[in-house]
């Protein structure tokens, strides 16, 4: 990087002046010839640049993910059908659980997607979120939502194992307990860590298989309990009896989860045009896969609130169309879980991936496999999972959901702040809005966010807490690590006038 000079430029904040010219080897760039997934983290190259190494181009060559992939990682990265869903049935009866799987879309979905598919556009490169709060806010910032959506999506994958164990168990009582539980959870967990391992173009087409394999049973469904529809059973409600911690969590962990693609951007052939318009049908796919089930599913059997538990959905099935298509929804459900898997651990490996690159985490997280992977990222990912698969599906939602709020209000606000800081930055995909309606989008989520702290359990705040304050030390702790040059770290030389006061702030904290 010695060769790169720039005039009152930024590459990390690449936007004051859209006309700014940048000098490498004598050639002359400006910020329309701004290409972000070659230059966002000080990696300028062309194709007689002697110095780049070799894993560079290696990752050129890997074959990037495509529409129809990316629109089922994002399904499976959000939702991956209705499998998990019963809970809201079990809270709040069939009315609300129908009417939340309508209304939060709107509240919740469409805005984030939105946001992400912006911020996508101005920062195609993996990492995602990560990097755009560094860039709005500072790399301190940027850290700390890297840690709780990497935390967070380390426990949403610990779920997968638990749901897929408990749609098997009743064909198969054996997995309920003991040894050939915790068998299972090794065998599976060991397996999809291997398959995220060969990269990410077979995760995106196992994707795809697996996402028609599991919804079409659900389709099947739909048509065969048409008959037994009995609308009146829909309207059933119970305001006193309302369990709102329950109710809400289990919307929020259906239809969360938009800005996990954000981190793989990087790997995406196109992402300025394929992201906005995969996250778009993304929403529409993920709204109908939820909604419908339920709806043949409350509307044809009569309601038992208590029985609307993990699960239950295979049951639903049995009642409306027999035992071939509860032994169908069991197999989805095992499939649609390995799908959610597979999807959560290449979005949390590449997200250290990139906070590597940004020389947020030692330079080992950068490194790839031969097949272009993040290597050491989904080994971590892999372990944390192990870890946690022994919680309740209850116990780790709300502890997810409490970490992923924070991490969303950073991101945000970075939204909002680069909106007014940088309104005239190249955006490929911009909400047609301007200022005042880029807060107006934030403050739905943002309230649903309040009611979601609000209502979680001491045990769960404390906890996430705790996880909170530990990130908070562990960034200055990583710098202090660069500094004393105990481990090595990527070295960004675009970031360092960025990176500069909010370093020395982070590392007064250790005195």
């Amino acid at each position: 990087m010695d060769n790169l000079k720039t005039e009152n430029h930024n590459f990390f904040n690449p936007f004051q002046d859209m006309t700014t010219i940048t000098i490498w080897k004598g050639r002359i760039i400006t910020m329309r010839d701004y290409n972000m997934n070659d230059f966002a983290y000080g990696a300028l190259h062309d194709d007689d640049d002697d110095d780049v190494p070799s894993s560079k181009a290696a990752t050129n060559s890997i074959q990037k993910v495509s529409m129809l992939p990316l629109v089922f990682l994002i399904f499976y990265e959000v939702s991956g059908g209705p499998f998990g869903a019963e809970g809201s049935v079990n809270a709040a009866g069939p009315l609300l659980a129908l009417l939340g799987f309508v209304i939060f879309p709107f509240v919740w979905c469409i805005p984030e997607a939105l946001i992400t598919a912006e911020m996508s556009t101005m920062f195609p490169v993996n990492g995602g979120f990560v990097v755009w709060v560094s860039s709005a806010l500072g790399p301190f910032w940027g850290f700390q939502v890297g840690w709780m959506k990497w935390l967070c999506g380390v426990i949403d994958n610990a779920l997968y194992p638990v749901l897929f164990l408990d749609y098997l168990k009743s064909a198969i009582p054996a997995l309920a307990t003991g040894l050939p539980r915790v068998a299972s959870i090794l065998i599976l967990t060991l397996l999809l860590t291997y398959l995220n391992y060969r990269g990410l173009t077979i995760v995106g087409w196992t994707a795809v298989f697996m996402g028609v394999f599991s919804m079409l049973p659900f389709a099947v469904m739909s048509l065969v309990s048409i008959p037994q529809l009995e609308p009146s059973r829909w309207l059933v409600m119970d305001l006193g009896n309302v369990n709102w911690n329950l109710y809400l969590n289990t919307l929020f962990w259906n239809l969360n989860y938009w800005d996990s693609v954000s981190t793989l951007a990087g790997e995406v052939a196109n992402p300025k045009q394929t992201l906005p318009k995969a996250l778009s049908y993304g929403v529409i796919f993920v709204a109908l896969a939820n909604f419908l089930p339920l709806l043949s599913g409350t509307g044809a059997i009569p309601l038992n609130r208590e029985l609307w538990t993990d699960g239950y959905l295979a049951e639903v099935a049995l009642a409306i169309g027999g035992g071939w298509l509860r032994l169908w929804v069991q197999a989805a459900a095992a499939t649609s879980n390995m799908g959610m898997f597979l999807a959560e651990m290449s979005s949390d490996s590449f997200q250290l991936l990139g906070m590597a690159e940004l020389g947020m985490l030692p330079e080992i997280f950068a490194k790839r496999s031969r097949y272009g992977t993040p290597l050491l990222g989904i080994l971590f990912s892999a372990s944390g999972v192990l870890l946690l698969s022994g919680l309740s599906f209850q116990e780790i939602v709300a502890a997810e959901n409490l970490l992923y709020c924070g991490g969303m209000i950073l991101e945000f606000i970075a939204f909002v702040r680069m909106r007014i800081n940088y309104p005239a930055a190249s955006r490929p995909y911009k909400i047609p809005v301007g200022t005042v309606g880029s807060i107006l989008i934030c403050v739905p989520p943002i309230v649903l966010i309040c009611f979601v702290v609000i209502l979680s359990t001491l045990k769960v705040a404390l906890v996430s807490f705790v996880m909170v304050i530990f990130g908070f030390l562990m960034k200055p702790c990583l710098n202090h690590i660069d500094r004393k040059r105990w481990v090595k770290f990527s070295v960004n030389s675009d970031l360092a006038e960025f990176q500069k006061e909010n370093l020395d702030w982070e590392e007064s904290l250790l005195r």
